[in-house]
Parts: structure tokens; sequence; C-alpha cells
């Protein structure tokens, strides 16, 4: 009985231990000093800048995502748009021609994914314009999207402050639609909020989240295009970028706003993929981190965060039940045994749902008073959504069981929100 009990409490040690300096990142958003010199300075230069658009059958809000582009208080010359109609079987890529983008179609149903793509445009870009570096950075976005009047001037001044790998402020057009909508929304808005906000502040790497951010040509050039083609490439940039050395900044005043899956098939669907690719990096990368830690002392935090960012702690938690659920399964032979186990267990594993509740919730509550007025959403559902965003993070369980043996590929997640910014800046 005290063997179970000390292995439950190892292992909430372990996991508090590991995941502890998120924590103490909420304390540096809240109280800490903002290194404001890269925010509130104008920038020496405006400098020249490409939007790449990765769109598979997305007739329906790529339009407004080029309008958006081109109604930023930035020159207009400066910024040139480049959507790729990926395996399109829609009019994607006529839309995108008639919006002023310049349009590349691309038809292959074997090397299918959004790295892919991408890869395909830094190739084309680099054959029509003699250089990837003929423009100063690139801007990668999902045809979803809208950004904010002012996102490419914001996102400048940190560009030309020195960094070359930006990521923004992530809202949602859609967070009020429901639980799943909200849920997705709450952790985006934590990630910046409490996530690449304090580590900007503490002069670390931030994380690039899947859409709206920029990179320089200099790093598209030395990479050769764009060389991950993992199921999560955002996460597999963002782990390379940790180990190679490369600081990502973080701009708060660019808002971009991203639409989120509707029903629980299309988020399983979504989730599964960056389940499994978070399964992949770790495999790629997990020991290229661990010893970058140790001999580059200066990558230590950068390589650390990433390494925590990818490490399997769901598989932990579920490996932590499985062992009490076998001293219960041993235990049957004996009676006595069994029932002075059982409490112990059940008061293990009700402490470990309590406890991973009260988490969530704590996130998702100081999140949304925080963010109170990013959230375009009624006060009563910003309230009831504090307390089902623990559920939601709660079903990455299973998802993270079944990726473990499933065969995931990447599919396409129809959207359908039709809103442009001028929508969203009068929510």
């Amino acid at each position: 009985m005290k063997l179970i009990t000390y292995f439950n409490l190892c292992i909430f040690v372990v996991l508090t231990l590991l995941y502890f300096y998120q924590l103490l990142y909420v304390v540096v958003a809240l109280v800490g000093e903002k290194r404001k010199e890269h925010f509130d300075k104008d920038a020496k230069k405006q400098h020249r800048f490409a939007f790449i658009v990765a769109a598979r059958n997305e007739s329906s809000v790529i339009a407004n995502l080029i309008q958006s582009i081109k109604q930023q208080n930035y020159s207009a010359e400066l910024i040139d748009i480049y959507v790729i109609a990926d395996n399109c079987t829609d009019n994607t890529a006529e839309i995108s021609r008639k919006c002023g983008a310049i349009v590349y179609e691309r038809f292959n149903n074997i090397l299918v994914g959004k790295g892919y793509a991408l890869d395909y445009a830094f190739e084309h870009i680099g054959r029509d314009c003699g250089d990837v570096e003929a423009y100063d950075g690139y801007f990668i976005f999902d045809a979803d999207n809208v950004v904010d009047k002012n996102y490419v001037c914001e996102m400048n001044k940190v560009f030309d402050s020195g960094y070359r790998v930006i990521t923004s402020y992530r809202n949602s057009k859609n967070y009020d639609t429901n639980w799943i909508t909200a849920g997705y929304s709450l952790w985006f808005l934590r990630e910046a909020k409490f996530l690449n906000n304090p580590r900007m502040m503490l002069n670390t790497s931030c994380a690039v989240s899947g859409t709206g951010f920029l990179i320089s040509s200099q790093i598209v050039k030395k990479n050769g295009g764009w060389k991950f083609q993992l199921l999560t490439e955002d996460i597999e940039f963002s782990v390379a970028n940790a180990i190679d050395g490369e600081k990502i900044g973080y701009c708060e005043k660019a808002i971009l706003y991203d639409e989120q899956p509707c029903t629980f098939g299309q988020s399983w669907s979504q989730r599964m993929r960056w389940a499994k690719g978070f399964y992949q990096v770790m495999f790629k990368y997990g020991k290229t981190l661990l010893t970058t830690m140790f001999k580059r002392k200066e990558r230590f935090v950068s390589c650390y965060d990433m390494l925590m960012t990818i490490a399997p702690a769901t598989i932990l938690t579920l490996f932590c039940i499985g062992v009490n659920c076998l001293f219960l399964f041993f235990g049957l032979n004996n009676p006595k045994l069994f029932h002075s186990l059982l409490p112990v267990v059940a008061r293990a594993m009700l402490f470990s749902l309590v406890n991973c509740y009260a988490l969530m919730f704590f996130m998702g509550f100081i999140t949304t008073i925080t963010e109170w007025k990013q959230i375009q959403c009624s006060p009563i559902k910003k309230f009831l959504f504090i307390f089902t965003f623990p559920i939601f993070m709660f079903t990455y369980v299973p998802i993270s069981i079944v990726a473990l043996f499933k065969k995931v590929e990447w599919k396409p997640i129809a959207h359908s929100v039709v809103k442009t910014a001028e929508d969203m800046q009068r929510s």
C-alpha cells in the first residue's frame, strides 16, 4: 500500500517540477515589465514582405483574408500576396486572382500537407523573382484567417529590431459558437498571453503555432525552402530553431483572427493529427533537444521549453493510472489487500482528476479575465466556457492514446465562417 502511495506521489512531484516554469510564466505575464522597445519604437525601415497562403478548397473565406491584407496601414507596394491553391477542386484559385493575389496551383496527392505547399511556394518564388531574398520576409497564413489593419506595421517593428522569426497574437473568429470553438480559442489566447508573452519578456525563444507568423528570407534561403514536413510542421519548425539557437520573437499588437472547428468530429481529426505530429517531433528531435540543452548552455531554456512542449505528459499520467489499476488487479486474489488498496487508488485518481480540472480551470479563468476585451462573446458565455475548457482539454486523453497506434494523415478542415476584419473589429 505504501508502494503505490509513494509511486503516485513521485509522479505528481515529477510532473509538477517539470511544468512549474509555466506557472512562473503566468506570474511574469501578470507582474513583469514588458520589453516595450520591441513594440513601441517606430521601425527605421519599412521592409518588403510577401504573404504566403496555403489553401485547399477555401473559396468561401480566401477573399476576406486577401482583402484584410490589402487594407493594411502599410505601403501597399511593399506587400505581395501568394496563394498556393493546393489540390483544389473549387474556384479558390480564380477568386484569389480576382482579389489581386499571385496564384500557384499545385496538384500532388502523394506529398500532401501544408509543409509541402509552403516548400512549393518558396521554390516558385525563388525561380520567378530570381531569389527568395527578393523579399525581406514572408508571412505564413491559413486561408480562413483575417488580420487587423495594423498587423504588418506592428510585425515590422519587431522584425526591424532584429528578430528573424516572429509570431503574433491569435484570436478567434468564432469563439462563441460552442464549447469546442471556445476551447480552442482559450488555448490559443493562453498561448499568446501566458507563454509567448512572458518568453518575450524574459528574452528567451517563443514558439510558432500553426499560422500568423513571419520568417526572414535569410532563414528560408539557409534552409533551402520549407523543409518541415511532419504532421505538425509549425512545432517542428519551432523546435529546429531552438536547437539552432534562432530566437523566435512575439508581437502582441499584431492580431490575427482564426476560425476554429465547430464539430467534435472535425476537432477529433485535427487534434489527432496534432497529437501524432507531437509524437513525430519528439521521436525525431527529442534526443537532440536534450543534448543541446547541456552542450549549449545559452540554449538551455529554449530547448527545455520546447522539450516540455512536445513531451507526452498525458501518456505519463495514463501510465500512472495504468499502474494503479494493475495493483488493483493483482490484489483481486487477496480480498483483504484489495479492500485496502481500493481507497488508496480511488483517492489518487480522484486527486489527479480534480487537480487537472482545477489547473485547466485556473488557466481558462485567468486567460478569460485578462483577455476579456479581446474575446468576441457575450459575458455569460465567457464565464460558462471557463467551466467547459477543462472538459475540452480532457478530450485530449483518448486522442493521445489513439494517436499512439493509429496511422494519421493530413486532412483539410472545412471553413465556413465568413467574417471580415471589419466585422471582428466592430464586435
